[in-house]
């Protein structure tokens, strides 16, 4: 097996040395300085031909940081196909000299240890990572995805052909005067690349390149790339603290929304190589400007997020983009009621309509339609039929021979189902949807066992998909229903450690119908009662959700449950003065036994 040569690093300070001085983080230094990455240049030799069929005869790596070689690593491959004549002409090694090498299953453990850490650098680093990427997948080992710089791409961002007639390894090595000739031996050309990395990077310094990010950058083609590098300035004068950013077009209009503990080092990211997204590169080129909303716990960022990108629909956020653009199942409200698929929740509850979702898709919500439907006799069609259905009316439809449809279109004079039966299936489905699945629960399981038995097995998968996509949205539904309707939770966690964000005694939060109205954090040691006052008296108003608004902010209701359901969260009062401090909340089944919920008080 090849064993590294480790070289002794840079000597630590002396005694006398002047000791580090803590100071202000500069824009420019943010990212990760060149002189402080840890590079791995390799280099390979090849049996040639494309990365499938070829295979590794040979590695040369050498690892260095700040200029200094930490170690190096050589050995042969014997690779699994023979080594074509005219590539043993070019590179020297012969099969005898492959013979009893250790094959690239054996060598390759040894090299990813080696390179564990660093940033792969090779020249035309394209070839040789799609050899080490072939070899490791024969070998059934995973390839580490390391970050990748190659000279070539750098010395064609920096050597004009003024200077040299093409970017060879060869040239490149003679003309920024290389120690180390290349031969096509691994170890030399590994040696030579360190030279002429280094000389390049001698040569960043007069365009404000420090870090990695800003040599990623760099060395990107794409113009859009070098055009997200020169808006980093709007990351200055933003503050180093929790909370919200919002990007805004020339004409202040929001193009997206995020959240982040450090706001200023998280939005200087947007403008290095490290963000690849297209959406966001795109989304910074059209950018002007970055208002920051400085907040005081997680939960605040959060919800401000929500609310900021319900309140402008940014066109770059995908995650709660356009909370309306949903789909809904809804009861209708008609004289006999059926299960409509709809996008948005109007305001008629009160007329007896039903709600239930959001779902992120529409097939998802027919799937729990029909689950609905395996459970209850509701009838499908989407004809109106009259209070008193006549004898003149439609025929049976096949649903109704089946048995799997009350059939009121056809009157009671002919074998339909009469109002008062009718009214009884609506209540039940009104149930499955408010308060209790049991039905739903029972009849997919039942369809699924009867499947099954039948070795339907296709079908019993797909009854369980229209289940599980049911019982999904309505737990999600009935677990914000109670949150909704309590006038005001009060509740409280101690802090805990987290990086950027203050550290307090308790973070308290107030919540009104599901919406959060406030939140603060307690100097520690402090007593907690007078804030919990301070806050109940200073919170936002919050009108409960009237008739036909189940849907409000779901995902912010969906938040606050998250949060309140964590380990160490206590209720301070439920709409009643702060007498109930130090109330324990003790799980989830705890906190939905106190807003009224099924449950068990332990």
């Amino acid at each position: 097996m090849p064993t590294p040569t480790r070289r002794s690093a840079p000597a630590a300070p002396t005694a006398g040395a002047t000791a580090a001085v803590p100071r202000q983080t500069s824009f420019e230094e943010l990212g990760r300085p060149l002189a402080e990455t840890t590079f791995v240049v390799v280099d390979l030799e090849t049996t040639g031909g494309a990365p499938a069929d070829g295979g590794i005869t040979e590695i040369g790596a050498v690892r260095v940081r700040g200029g200094e070689v930490l170690g190096e690593l050589q050995t042969l491959v014997r690779p699994d196909v023979p080594v074509p004549p005219v590539v043993q002409l070019l590179t020297g090694i012969t099969p005898s000299m492959l013979a009893t090498a250790p094959s690239a299953a054996q060598v390759l453990p040894s090299f990813l240890e080696f390179a564990r850490g660093a940033v792969l650098v090779a020249h035309n680093a394209r070839y040789d990572t799609s050899f080490l990427q072939a070899a490791c997948r024969r070998a059934g080992l995973e390839w580490p995805r390391p970050e990748v710089v190659d000279t070539l791409a750098l010395a064609r961002a920096l050597v004009g052909r003024d200077e040299a007639r093409d970017h060879k390894l060869g040239t490149l090595a003679r003309l920024l005067g290389a120690t180390s000739a290349p031969d096509h031996r691994a170890l030399n050309d590994a040696r030579a690349t360190v030279d002429v990395l280094h000389a390049l990077l001698g040569r960043l310094g007069n365009r404000g390149v420090q870090t990695l990010e800003d040599l990623h950058a760099l060395t990107a083609a794409a113009p859009a790339a070098r055009a997200r590098r020169g808006k980093r300035h709007l990351a200055l004068g933003l503050p180093s603290a929790p909370g919200v950013y919002l990007f805004r077009d020339a004409r202040g209009r929001v193009l997206y929304v995020g959240t982040s503990v450090d706001v200023r080092r998280r939005v200087a990211q947007y403008f290095t190589a490290s963000e690849t997204r297209a959406r966001m590169t795109e989304m910074v080129g059209a950018a002007a400007e970055v208002v920051p909303v400085v907040c005081a716990t997680p939960l605040e960022a959060r919800v401000r997020e929500l609310r900021l990108i319900a309140e402008h629909s940014p066109p770059y956020n995908r995650r709660s983009k356009d909370p309306e653009r949903v789909t809904w199942v809804k009861l209708t409200a008609e004289p006999w009621p059926r299960l409509s698929l709809v996008k948005q929740v109007r305001d008629d509850a009160a007329a007896g309509a039903e709600y239930l979702g959001p779902f992120r898709s529409a097939r998802t919500a027919e799937l729990a339609v029909a689950a609905l439907h395996d459970a209850h006799p509701l009838r499908r069609c989407t004809r109106r039929i009259p209070r008193a259905p006549g004898p003149d009316g439609p025929g049976a439809c096949v649903l109704a021979e089946l048995g799997r449809c009350g059939a009121p279109c056809l009157g009671t004079g002919r074998g339909g189902q009469d109002a008062a039966s009718y009214a009884l299936v609506v209540e039940q489905v009104r149930s499955s949807l408010r308060e209790d699945a049991g039905a739903a629960l029972q009849a997919g399981r039942r369809r699924m066992r009867e499947l099954a038995a039948q070795e339907r097995f296709e079908e019993a998968a797909q009854a369980r998909d229209r289940l599980d996509a049911f019982l999904r949205t309505a737990e999600r539904a009935q677990r914000r229903e109670p949150l909704a309707r309590a006038p005001e939770v009060v509740a409280a966690r101690r802090c805990t450690p987290e990086p950027g964000w203050p550290d307090g005694g308790w973070e308290l939060v107030l919540i009104r119908h599901g919406r959060l109205a406030g939140t603060a954090l307690t100097p520690r040691g402090a007593d907690p009662v007078p804030h919990v006052a301070a806050l109940r008296a200073t919170g936002e108003v919050v009108e409960p959700p009237g008739p036909g608004r189940p849907g409000l902010l779901v995902e912010e209701t969906d938040a606050l449950l998250t949060w309140l359901e964590q380990p160490g969260v206590r209720l301070v009062s439920l709409g009643e003065p702060a007498a109930g401090w130090a109330l324990p909340v003790r799980g989830a089944g705890w906190a939905r036994h106190r807003l009224g919920t099924a449950g068990t008080a332990p």
